[in-house]
């Protein structure tokens, strides 16, 4: 098993979310206003937006794991791009559209271009470039051994 098919957000305001991430320029095929569940198509892996509460309750019925609401959860999750100028662009596009910037882009220290922000429930996002970076057939970083 090598490969996450889902990566599964558990949100507060499943219409708010939705709105969020289909203006920042994520694809879904989902018509209604408030879904009981949301998939976007990526390239690569989907990423879906389900009520936190359920999904607590799908983990175990019986004896849910708390809710930790407050600060950072440890997870980031990331969208790598082909330039600065993209970087700059999509958060711009994230702040047009209510999310929050954690930190501005700005040169790193392993020499690329990076940024985060937050979504509406508090997800923080890496926008990120780097010159070295290459990219398969399908828009996928390609991470080789020798990184």
């Amino acid at each position: 098993m090598n490969r996450i098919n889902l990566i599964c957000l558990g949100v507060r305001d499943i219409k708010k979310s939705l709105a969020f991430y289909k203006n920042i320029g994520f694809h879904t095929y989902e018509k209604k206003d408030k879904p009981a569940v949301v998939f976007f198509d990526n390239q690569g892996t989907k990423l879906e937006l389900y009520p936190l509460e359920e999904l607590v309750r799908d983990i175990d019925a019986e004896n849910p794991p708390p809710l930790s609401l407050d600060g950072f959860g440890g997870i980031t999750l990331a969208c790598n791009l082909k330039s600065e100028a993209e970087v700059d662009a999509f958060m711009k596009r994230v702040k047009e559209h209510g999310g929050v910037i954690a930190k501005q882009p700005q040169k790193v220290f392993w020499g690329g271009y990076s940024g985060y922000f937050q979504d509406p429930d508090g997800y923080y996002w890496e926008v990120a470039y780097g010159p070295a970076w290459k990219f398969d057939d399908n828009n996928m970083l390609v991470i080789e051994e020798d990184h």
